[in-house]
């Protein structure tokens, strides 16, 4: 099954080449951030942290650091074998045998696909979880949360994945300017989770108290009130069930709109704390950064459809070059989507430094809001240098990868840009 390099095209070399440098970069931003995290606990965090913590803190970046280039060794290895042994004309073979209909056999191509996926990852997944953030006491989930976690997952995926998918192949094996159907039909389906979600998929995996009546829930009302925001409840997820970090979010579109505090952030955080992180949670929706990124989303979707339509297209020049890349001989949109996929990661990449910077400036927007909307930076900075300290986060990241990854300032640019807002 091993393709031999006669059976290479300027599309495998030039793919190679793109996964390989891909990885090689994410591997010098790691060393890169290792080299730049503080030798001394900076100035605006030393009431937060002491030198015992900030060694903490490298210690955990390390561990992580060394996990992530085994792992991303592994999956890259991974996937060259399975591409260079002729794995995916193999098992789009394999799949074809097991049923006549075109629509079937994608589903179970994917399907062995993603399972296989799955189960690379899940020794990965456990040494996370269990050992890792067990060491530095993040870690709450038992294993029987860990296993019905994964469970509900599969599930979802085949309740809700399954049927899209299905929708998705018939479209492009049936329906001319296929792309545009299956843009649009995508487009709205994740506007309907979106709205969903929060009643029907996200309880499946955590617990949402309403808050009780009391001091808090009255500020946080009130907070709602002067910012003009659609609030219809307040909850209390319980993050503790998996981990000590804490965090808070709103969900829902239009006027079904919820907050939610994770427990711990509630355990560890004063009431202008928590009403500081509220009001940058609400500064987002009122500059407008959640429509605007929704509408960045459905765009790219659209960009990403008729990219996928070339490449599935069976006349086309693109898609014989990308299917013989990949050692399949019946061009199909099943595996063209898995093929795609793998030549859109490069891109995807560079597309996501584009949006991390875009998101970067939305965060100080919506901190300069959360300034203005609680009478100064003090409570959200406090609750940001907490949040900071207590999850061990690389206090001053190397620039190469905030370019890369990072969607959220740094925070020490977050607490200057903060103190001037304030001003």
């Amino acid at each position: 099954m091993m393709a031999a390099m006669s059976d290479w095209n300027f599309m495998t070399v030039i793919i190679v080449l793109a996964l390989f440098l891909l990885w090689k970069l994410e591997f010098i931003a790691t060393l890169l951030n290792l080299c730049a995290f503080p030798g001394k606990v900076p100035g605006e965090l030393a009431d937060v942290m002491d030198e015992s913590k900030l060694d903490r803190a490298r210690e955990y970046l390390g561990v992580n650091a060394r996990f992530e280039i085994i792992h991303s060794i592994f999956t890259l290895t991974a996937l060259l074998v399975f591409w260079f042994g002729g794995g995916f004309g193999w098992l789009d073979a394999l799949a074809r045998t097991a049923t006549t209909g075109e629509v079937v056999a994608g589903l179970v191509f994917l399907t062995a696909l993603f399972l296989g996926q799955s189960l690379i990852s899940l020794p990965f997944a456990v040494y996370g979880t269990f050992v890792i953030e067990n060491r530095f006491g993040f870690n709450r989930a038992t294993p029987a949360t860990f296993i019905m976690d994964r469970v509900k997952g599969l599930l979802l995926a085949a309740v809700i994945g399954l049927p899209l998918a299905a929708a998705v192949l018939w479209i492009f094996g049936t329906i001319s300017q296929a792309w545009l159907w299956a843009w649009l039909l995508v487009t709205v389906f994740q506007l309907l989770l979106t709205w969903l979600a929060p009643s029907l998929i996200m309880p499946l995996f955590n617990k949402f108290t309403p808050m009780p009546e009391g001091p808090l829930k009255q500020e946080i009302e009130a907070l709602g009130t002067r910012c003009d925001f659609p609030l219809e409840g307040v909850f209390v997820m319980d993050g503790s069930k998996r981990s000590t970090k804490a965090n808070a979010f709103f969900t829902g579109l239009g006027k079904r709109k919820k907050i939610a505090l994770f427990d711990t952030l509630m355990e560890k955080s004063s009431t202008p704390e928590l009403l500081g992180v509220l009001a940058h949670e609400i500064g987002h929706f009122r500059r407008g950064h959640i429509k605007q990124r929704l509408a960045a989303g459905i765009v790219q979707t659209a960009a990403i459809f008729f990219l996928l339509g070339l490449a599935i297209d069976p006349d086309g020049k693109f898609a014989r070059l990308l299917f013989d890349a990949f050692g399949v001989k019946q061009i199909s949109p099943h595996v063209g989507l898995v093929l795609f996929s793998i030549l859109l990661e490069p891109m995807s990449k560079a597309l996501g430094v584009l949006f991390n910077a875009w998101s970067r400036r939305h965060e100080f927007e919506a901190d300069a809001y959360a300034a203005e909307m609680t009478g100064g930076a003090a409570p959200l900075a406090s609750a940001l240098k907490k949040m900071t300290a207590d999850h061990l986060s690389h206090p001053t990241p190397a620039a190469l990868r905030v370019w890369l990854d990072y969607s959220h300032p740094p925070l020490i640019e977050r607490l200057r840009a903060l103190a001037a807002a304030g001003k």
